[in-house]
C-alpha cells in the first residue's frame, strides 16, 4: 500500500512516533492533548542556547525583524541554512543576495497557487494532516519553539547541526510543512521539492540516522498544540506522511553522494568593489561545479561557520571554470558584510550544490523578458550570456531597476553585451521616476515571451500582478522563491 506521497509501501521510521523520556514510564501514554514529555521552560531555553552566539563583528549591528540575518546573540528557534530546511529558486534583490535556510524550511515557488489543496480535499491522510496544519496555524512560534526544544533535549548531539544563533529560523519550519501539505496529493511537485532538499541538506552532515529524531520532535509538537483535531488516525497519517517524505529526501541525498560532494571547496581569486557596499566576487571551485545560468547555490564563509546563504551565479557557465557573485552589504548582514568587507583573494569560502529553475527553456523560440532589481541583474546577465552562447537570435528585453543611478553597478556590462548583441535590448529603470512594473506593462505586449524576475519581493510580487494582467500565463513567468526573499536581506 502507498502513502499520500506515492511511491513505495511506508514503513514507519525507526522511533516513531516518538521516544518517551527519562521520566516516563515504559509503553505510558498521555491523554490526547496532554503532553507529559514537555521540556520543562528552563530546559526548552537551555536546548535552544545550547551554543553561544558568535558576537559579530563592529560593523555588525542588530537588524530590523525583516533581515534574514540572526542578530541577535540569542539562539531562539530560526536562523540561517541549516539542516532539515531548503528553498527554491533565488537570486540577488535590490538588497542583498538572497539567503539561504536551514533544515525544515521550504518553498517550492514554481508550483502554480492553484494548485495547492484545501484542507477537506484529497486523500484521507491529506485531509487529516491539513487540518493539523490549520489548527496550529495561529500557533506558529509555539508549535516550532516546542519542536526544537524536544529535538534538542532529545539528540543534543544534533545542536551543532545548526547555527549559533538561529532567529531567522523560527518560521521556516511550519512553511515547509504547509508546502508539504498544500502538495501532498501532487507527487510530481513534491517529489521534484524533496529531492532537492534531500541533496542540499548534505552540506549540512545530515544522514539518514538523523531523520527518525526529527519526526518524533515534529510528532511531538503537533500533538501538544493541536488539541482539537489530533488522535490516534491523524498521528498515524502524519507518520505516514513523515516516512515518505524523509525516505524522499534519503534516497536522493544517496542518489547525489555518488556522483557528487557534499560541497566544494572554492577560493576567492578576485574581489570587484563596485560601490560602497557592493562587490563582484569570482572564485575558483577545488572541482568541477556544474550548473546552469539563473541557478544559484548556498555559500559559508571561514568567518560564520554553518550560516549558508543564497547567492545567484552573475555568468554562464565559463571555460575556465570560475564562478562569479553579486552581493550586497546590508545592515546587521554577517555573510553578506563579511563577503563585501573582508573576503580578499586567497580565502576560501564554501559552496553547496547548485539549484534552482530559472533557467532558460531552449525547446523554444519565445524571446525572454528579464527584469533585474539591485543585485537581482547578476542571474540576468547570466541568462543573457547563456542565449548568446548558444547562438540563436531570440528577442531578450532587459530591464534593470534600481534606486538610484549610482545603484547601477552592473550597467556598463549589460549595455556592453547590448552593442554586441542586436537582438538585446536594455532599459535602466530608476526607482522613485517610475515603477518599474508599469514600465514593463507599457512596452508590451509580451505574449510571445517567457518573463524571468530577479530582486526585491515586492518588485517580484507586483511584476507577476502586472503580467498577469496583461495576459501572460503564470507558467511562463520564473521568479526567485518569495519566501526566500522575505528572508533574504543578509
Amino acid at each position: 500500500m502507498s502513502g499520500p506521497l506515492g511511491g513505495r509501501p511506508a514503513t514507519v521510521a525507526p522511533g516513531l512516533p516518538r521516544r518517551p523520556l527519562p521520566d516516563e514510564a515504559p509503553g505510558a501514554r498521555a491523554p490526547r492533548g496532554a503532553a507529559p514529555h514537555d521540556p520543562a521552560p528552563e530546559t526548552v531555553a537551555s536546548a535552544v542556547q545550547a551554543e553561544p552566539a558568535v558576537q559579530a563583528e563592529p560593523a555588525v549591528r542588530a537588524q530590523s525583524a525583516s533581515q534574514a540575518e540572526p542578530a541577535v546573540p540569542a539562539a531562539s528557534p530560526g536562523a540561517a541554512e541549516t539542516p532539515f530546511d531548503a528553498r527554491w529558486p533565488d537570486a540577488g534583490s535590490l538588497d542583498a543576495a538572497p539567503s539561504d535556510a536551514g533544515p525544515l524550511d521550504a518553498d517550492p515557488s514554481d508550483a502554480d497557487p492553484s494548485e495547492a489543496g484545501s484542507p477537506d480535499t484529497g486523500s484521507p491522510d491529506a485531509v487529516r494532516v491539513r487540518r493539523t496544519l490549520a489548527e496550529v496555524a495561529p500557533m506558529a512560534d509555539k508549535v516550532t519553539s516546542y519542536f526544537y526544544a524536544l529535538l534538542f533535549t532529545r539528540t543534543p548531539e544534533l545542536r551543532a547541526l545548526f547555527p549559533a544563533a538561529m532567529e531567522a529560523q523560527r518560521d521556516r519550519l511550519l512553511r515547509a510543512l504547509l508546502t508539504a501539505a498544500e502538495h501532498m496529493d501532487n507527487p510530481e511537485v513534491l517529489t521534484d521539492y524533496l529531492q532537492h532538499l534531500g541533496r542540499g541538506h548534505r552540506k549540512y552532515g545530515t544522514d539518514a540516522s538523523h531523520y527518525p529524531a526529527v519526526g518524533e520532535a515534529l510528532i511531538g509538537a503537533l500533538s501538544k498544540y493541536a488539541t482539537t483535531t489530533w488522535d490516534e488516525e491523524t498521528e498515524a497519517a502524519w507518520v505516514r506522511t513523515y516516512t515518505q517524505i524523509s525516505q524522499i529526501m534519503i534516497d536522493a541525498a544517496a542518489e547525489n553522494e555518488r556522483h557528487a560532494p557534499a560541497w566544494w571547496q572554492a577560493e576567492v581569486v578576485s574581489h570587484d568593489l563596485r560601490t560602497p557596499d557592493i562587490a563582484v566576487i569570482t572564485v575558483r571551485p577545488d572541482q568541477p561545479y556544474p550548473f546552469l545560468a539563473g541557478q544559484y547555490t548556498s555559500l559559508e564563509t571561514p568567518w560564520w561557520p554553518r550560516i549558508w546563504r543564497h547567492y545567484s551565479f552573475a555568468s554562464a557557465p565559463r571555460p575556465d571554470g570560475l564562478l562569479s557573485f553579486h552581493v550586497k552589504a546590508v545592515p546587521a548582514g554577517w555573510v553578506s558584510n563579511a563577503l563585501v568587507h573582508h573576503a580578499r583573494p586567497g580565502d576560501v569560502l564554501r559552496l553547496g550544490p547548485p539549484a534552482g529553475s530559472m533557467t532558460v527553456d531552449h525547446s523554444t523560440d519565445n524571446g525572454l523578458l528579464c527584469v533585474g532589481g539591485g543585485t537581482g541583474i547578476a542571474p540576468i546577465k547570466a541568462l543573457v550570456e547563456d542565449v548568446a552562447e548558444r547562438g540563436a537570435r531570440r528577442p531578450v528585453e532587459v530591464f534593470y531597476g534600481a534606486r538610484t543611478d549610482h545603484d547601477l553597478y552592473d550597467i556598463d556590462t549589460m549595455l556592453r553585451l547590448q552593442q554586441s548583441h542586436p537582438w538585446l535590448e536594455v532599459r535602466a529603470i530608476i526607482d522613485g521616476k517610475t515603477q518599474l512594473p508599469d514600465v514593463v506593462r507599457e512596452y508590451g505586449p509580451w505574449n510571445e515571451y517567457d518573463a524571468y524576475l530577479s530582486g526585491p519581493v515586492g518588485m517580484i510580487r507586483s511584476g507577476v500582478d502586472a503580467l498577469r494582467g496583461v495576459g501572460v500565463p503564470y507558467e511562463r513567468i520564473r521568479h526567485d522563491s518569495l519566501e526566500e526573499l522575505v528572508a533574504a536581506a543578509d
